[in-house]
């Protein structure tokens, strides 16, 4: 079996640059570190996990505790991630909270008694992982997509405040003016920002919305069915359904069809957290997506920054509307042309 020696002999380096490259330390060029691993590949070599943890106190790998592991925006969040650990050369554990805190904590604890080098969590709720005002343990921790308010540690999320007022101003450009919110748990920061944008939204395009226009979901696609189902029953049924993540607004589909009515014909969908299939529905949904990659790539170069030693800073970015047809919206046509002109 080839050893550290065979692969630093076989890439033209040192065993000390070998063990560099395979750590992604930053002082090895992009040439070197390309050679060693293609030695690494031709030779077959495994370095040993366990002994190099136990000589450097690090094991290369981070934990993720996400939302809900079915909803596709936590499962594009997880790829990215493990996509951009994978190129500074951590490896990821995961953990699915099934949105219920008592889960959430014991993949935390779980995650730490395996001596992971930082861990990235989406709070289940406002309360947990940690108690508000205190510090996280060791090893570093940095909250993603949701935070916790009073907790000290750096957070990386999307502000989705103004794509919602983005999209209240386009759905009365439409000429909608009964427009109902299907709403998250209250317990989740991106929830109550999310119906305080809408409800602000509302009020500054000089719009009413009465209070059974705001039905309370679980960001489950049950939830998003029963809401609408509800908001159908009413004696003025509203003219769009805005549901705040995409698991909702796939179920507010469901019971919009399941009446024999028509999107956008009959009433209008929107969503927000975008998925690449929406621009497959029929029709494709008009939604407010939040840049992901981009979530995931600050996620992962602030934690390990943490562990390095290096200090990070909390980033906020910004979601954006993605107009589709969902809502009344005209679709693009073609692009007219002069026809030949005749001679006088």
């Amino acid at each position: 079996m080839a050893g550290i020696k065979d692969v630093a002999a076989a890439a033209g380096v040192s065993v000390a640059t070998v063990s560099r490259a395979l750590n992604g330390h930053r002082s090895v060029s992009p040439d070197t570190r390309e050679r060693v691993l293609e030695a690494v590949g031709r030779l077959g070599y495994r370095p040993n996990a366990v002994a190099r943890s136990l000589r450097t106190d690090r094991t290369r790998t981070l934990g993720l505790v996400i939302g809900d592991v079915m909803n596709p925006y936590f499962t594009e969040l997880a790829r990215f991630v493990e996509e951009e650990a994978r190129a500074r050369g951590y490896s990821v554990i995961i953990g699915n909270a099934d949105e219920r805190p008592e889960l959430q904590d014991h993949h935390i604890r779980t995650l730490l008694d395996r001596r992971i080098d930082g861990l990235l969590v989406s709070p289940a709720d406002g309360r947990s992982p940690f108690a508000p005002g205190t510090r996280p343990p060791t090893p570093p921790v940095v909250l993603v997509d949701r935070w916790v308010p009073g907790l000290d540690v750096t957070v990386i999320r999307a502000e989705g405040a103004s794509a919602v007022r983005d999209l209240v101003r386009h759905l009365r450009a439409l000429g909608r003016r009964r427009i109902a919110v299907i709403t998250g748990p209250p317990a989740t920061t991106t929830a109550r920002e999310r119906v305080a944008a809408f409800r602000e939204a509302i009020a500054a395009q000089g719009l009413h919305l009465p209070e059974a226009y705001v039905g309370e979901g679980d960001f489950r696609a049950d939830s998003g069915r029963r809401v609408t189902e509800a908001f159908l029953d009413l004696p003025e049924p509203p003219e769009v359904v805005f549901a705040t993540d995409n698991l909702m607004a796939l179920g507010a589909l469901d019971a919009i069809r399941s009446r024999g009515l028509r999107v956008p014909e009959d009433i209008g969908v929107a969503a927000f957290d975008d998925i690449p299939w929406f621009q497959h529905t029929d029709p494709p949904l008009t939604a407010v997506a939040q840049p992901v990659a981009e979530l995931a790539r600050a996620a992962v170069g602030a934690l390990t920054d943490l562990i390095e030693g290096r200090a990070a800073r909390s980033v906020t970015l910004s979601a954006r509307l993605v107009v589709r047809r969902s809502c009344g919206e005209r679709p693009a046509g073609p692009t007219p042309t002069n026809g030949p002109r005749r001679s006088a």
